[in-house]
């Protein structure tokens, strides 16, 4: 475990906030002008530790040239608001890009995947808020702060908004720019009550922003059904574990009736199928991109328990033997198109962490740093979460 660093836990697997440890290393540098407050990992001098704990990072930087370095794939404990006062920067969340300008505010949920820089950061002045609400495990309800000055109507539409719709980037307005002004002038000069209104005021604000704009809400996207799309998105990167029906419920909080209709509705396949699949997805592309590795090992890393079942699950699925896809992969002249198991795609739920599997083996979850694809003017939606509640 580390210490002072977050975790968000999945099953067996577990995943650790942020450390921001580029952006720290640039500061020192003096690459940039960096102003911040934190707990744990984050950057800056600590905040007192009975000062507001659930604010988790507070901080702009100011970098008045095309950095040499990048926040590549994340996540943090937190909900975080961020916002683009000058210049223009690389955004990604959940496998989509956007291209942020002036004025453009942006939300991540807890522990959703985003990047800032594709790959690094360009000249801009950006400001941000991390704010803990209490995720640790699927399914689980955000917990806003008690000191927020806020209505209860307003918590529940702010919780609504935030969770329901699909768009993690809108063009602010100057009340927004100004609380975020205001929050990093009060963390910075250590004043609480000044920071609580702040920070209510820019919640509040957010809250007006996207209820004028109304957004579309899926209120079909139950915290149920988020905390089963999540566990789906990230399954293809955990093949190696020891699943079974049993666990893949459990990882989610829910018993095996549930869980099996949840994943039926969301990817058309039995728990075992999408799990069996995603193992042949990932073991195609080590067997194409990795020929130091034996058949056998792969089919460990794939969470198969012998190369012989491995061998035969991956000829019912492919049309023919491990070895024998290993060799017609490597023939230069082998369109991509014939291969053997081109026409097998392992869609995972649209939008969320596992994007797309495609029939070429190709992998293109953000997780792993690679071209993801057109990047988009600020304003597109995209992007997975579980819902909440207060």
């Amino acid at each position: 475990m580390r210490r002072g660093v977050s975790v968000f836990r999945l099953g067996d697997c577990l995943y650790y906030a942020d450390t921001c440890e580029p952006l720290k290393q640039a500061a020192a540098r003096g690459e940039l002008r960096l102003v911040a407050r934190g707990r744990g990992q984050y950057p800056g001098p600590p905040f007192p530790a009975q000062m507001l704990p659930e604010v988790r990072s507070i901080g702009s930087w100011d970098a008045d040239h095309d950095q040499s370095w990048g926040l590549d794939w994340h996540r943090n404990e937190g909900i975080e608001f961020t916002y683009l006062a000058r210049g223009k920067v690389s955004f990604g969340v959940d496998g989509q890009r956007f291209l942020l300008k002036r004025g453009d505010l942006t939300v991540t949920r807890p522990w959703q995947i985003h990047r800032l820089g594709n790959p690094r950061i360009t000249a801009c002045r950006l400001l941000w808020l991390i704010l803990d609400v209490g995720v640790r495990r699927p399914n689980q309800p955000w917990i806003w702060p008690r000191w927020l000055a806020l209505s209860e109507e307003d918590i529940r539409t702010l919780t609504t908004l935030l969770s329901l719709n699909e768009q993690p980037v809108w063009s602010a307005n100057e009340e927004v720019a100004e609380y975020f002004e205001q929050i990093i002038a009060a963390a910075d000069a250590l004043n609480e009550s000044r920071l609580r209104l702040a920070i209510s005021g820019l919640l509040l604000a957010v809250t007006e922003l996207l209820h004028r704009h109304q957004p579309p809400l899926d209120k079909a996207m139950s915290s149920t059904a988020r905390a089963v799309e999540l566990f789906l998105a990230q399954l293809p990167e955990l093949v190696d574990a020891p699943w079974s029906l049993d666990r893949m419920a459990e990882a989610c909080g829910l018993g095996r009736s549930q869980f099996t209709t949840y994943c039926k509705a969301l990817t058309n396949m039995s728990p075992i199928e999408y799990l069996t699949a995603c193992r042949i997805r990932v073991a195609t592309r080590l067997l194409a991109s990795d020929p130091a590795l034996s058949v056998t090992e792969i089919a460990y890393r794939c969470g198969f328990n012998s190369s012989q079942y491995f061998a035969r699950v991956f000829r019912a699925y492919v049309g023919c033997a491990p070895r024998a896809y290993r060799c017609f992969r490597a023939a230069p002249s082998t369109p991509a198109a014939t291969a053997p198991g081109a026409d097998i795609g392992i869609a995972v739920p649209a939008g969320s962490a596992g994007a797309l599997l495609d029939g070429r083996g190709h992998d293109d979850r953000p997780a792993i740093p690679a071209d993801l694809g057109m990047e988009h003017d600020t304003g597109g939606a995209g992007q997975r979460s579980w819902a909440t509640s207060r």
